[in-house]
């Protein structure tokens, strides 16, 4: 019997072999575009990503209030890898005008850069006090910035809820919010709208409800007792009261924007979602049904709203009553607010059908009746990365666009994040020598030319991300930066490779080529 084992599981191993190296050598031959930046249409805009808490550091320096994310990681250490927090991180709130030479020699011709809640504001609210020195330091960004040749792309809220509003009302579980982040995102528009032409009103809305009230694995750290990691929350219910109000809160923020700054600071306003692209793992009915499912309760969640008025109707039948209904203003207000779509990918999935919901656990993560996997028959999806839950599909930003295009009416579109991580313990010259990086850049990039070729409406990209930074529950244990950061030795600077692979890029008389991934189906 243990002969016999053996003997099938070399067969399945050679077999698995086999497809891998045939994987390989297809990749290898399929991968002979050339890119230019003269490729892409004209006024396409490239630039580098960032957010306040995992760049500025200076946590609790120079009148800045706690976010949700500084007393997260205080308080639970053991959900973030390493035990790490962003006070520091890469200290960004000191070295900016560091950080903006070394964009401007990369050529990158925007900046995307959050703006801390709490660091403009300590209690979340303006008659709970301004901080001029956080107000100051936005505007020294945004000055040097301009006066190096680059221009700054402006993500008003990523992630960091003033702590003194969750305190008071539970921060985004409260309509409560509603008010505050329109107070605060109009000071925003008043003091520096003269100058930011892009506005992001929110980014990631369903990653940050995902992460902080279904698994608890991000701030405020919120699930179901059922889950096992967390002392308050539903995971059945808050995560469809949290986005409600999220979308409600970015509505608020369009039409202020709309009616009170826009047409003299003629600037555009958008939302940013994080997508997966979602493959059927079976070539059947169930299986095509349940991608697409997905790609509702994922995407369709904040985007269904904001283009259409309302969620999708598979969330309104599945999710129930669970789910919070739009007034009729309400849906009114947010159809159509949107200038621009913010769109960051990174990896897909396969999809199957499932019937695991159950009436007991209630969870979003249950309630769309999919069961979501990273490989098939033993199969990944796409080369594995240091970061579980990424592996590499650049085909996926190409059906997403494509299906966007088709869904939502080809609304213009910025990616607004695409990026892959590395191990945050390589050596300094490995970690420079960041070929993965490169390759993911060049067929991602590749495939966006091809959805922009076939007819969508894509005007800008974003790489995720110009430094290695705090990266959320994974602390610093992995890198998705073009430029190293040493944090054993004074946070210095190091451009990889990929940055030097942008620079080339950047110049528009040069045409660059990339070696192979290990993947063809990534094609």
């Amino acid at each position: 019997m243990g002969s016999w084992r053996k003997s099938g599981m070399e067969i399945q191993n050679h077999h698995h072999l086999f497809w891998y190296v045939l994987l390989v050598v297809a990749y290898f031959f399929s991968f002979t575009e050339s890119i230019s930046r003269r490729d892409f249409p004209a006024g396409f805009i490239f630039g580098g990503g960032s957010s306040a808490y995992q760049y500025e550091g200076a946590a609790f320096q120079h009148g800045k209030g706690p976010s949700i994310w500084d007393t997260f990681t205080w308080e639970h250490p053991e959900k973030i890898a390493d035990h790490s927090t962003g006070t520091i991180a890469e200290n960004f709130y000191y070295r900016f005008e560091e950080d903006i030479a070394l964009m401007k020699e990369i050529g990158l011709d925007f900046f995307r850069f959050s703006i801390s809640w709490p660091r403009i504001l300590p209690k979340g609210k303006l008659n709970g006090g301004l901080n001029q020195e956080g107000v100051t330091f936005y505007n020294n960004l945004i000055n040097e910035l301009l006066s190096q040749g680059l221009k700054p792309f402006v993500t008003l809220f990523h992630w960091d809820v003033p702590q003194a509003l969750e305190d008071e009302y539970g921060g985004f579980l409260s309509q409560n919010i509603v008010d505050d982040y329109r107070n605060y995102v109009d000071f925003c528009f008043k003091e520096f709208g003269d100058r930011v032409k892009y506005w992001i009103t929110i980014n990631e809305p369903n990653i940050f409800t995902m992460g902080g009230y279904v698994d608890g694995t991000k701030a405020p750290g919120r699930c179901s007792n059922y889950i096992g990691n967390c002392t308050y929350g539903n995971s059945g219910t808050e995560p469809y009261i949290v986005g409600h109000n999220f979308l409600l809160s970015h509505a608020a923020a369009v039409k202020l924007y709309r009616e009170k700054y826009q047409d003299s600071q003629m600037g555009e306003i958008g939302i940013t979602v994080s997508t997966r692209w979602m493959l059927p793992k079976y070539q059947t009915v169930a299986s095509t049904k349940a991608a697409l499912r997905a790609l509702d309760f994922f995407f369709g969640w904040f985007i269904d709203p904001v283009i259409f008025g309302d969620y999708p109707e598979t969330m309104r039948a599945l999710v129930g009553t669970r789910l919070p209904i739009f007034t009729e203003s309400q849906s009114k207000m947010l159809k159509g607010s949107l200038d621009f779509l913010g769109v960051n990918y990174y990896t897909a999935r396969y999809v199957d059908d499932s019937n695991s919901s159950s009436s007991v656990n209630l969870s979003y993560t249950t309630d769309s009746h999919v069961n979501m996997t990273t490989e098939k028959d033993g199969i990944p999806i796409g080369q594995p990365t240091a970061a579980d839950w990424l592996f590499i599909y650049p085909r996926g930003i190409r059906e997403i666009l494509l299906y966007i295009n088709k869904k939502y009416n080809n609304p213009p579109i910025i990616i607004t994040e695409n990026g892959v991580v590395d191990n945050g313990s390589l050596p300094i010259q490995g970690a420079l020598n960041d070929s993965l990086r490169i390759n993911y850049y060049h067929s991602h990039l590749s495939n966006l030319l091809k959805a922009i070729r076939a007819g969508v409406d894509v005007r800008g990209y974003f790489a995720w991300s110009v430094l290695d930074d705090f990266e959320w529950s994974s602390g610093y244990t992995v890198r998705f930066g073009i430029t190293y950061i040493d944090y054993k030795n004074g946070l210095t600077r190091y451009m990889k490779h990929s940055a030097l692979w942008f620079k080339k890029l950047l110049q528009k008389e040069n045409v660059i080529k990339s070696k192979p991934l290990l993947y063809m189906n990534s094609n």
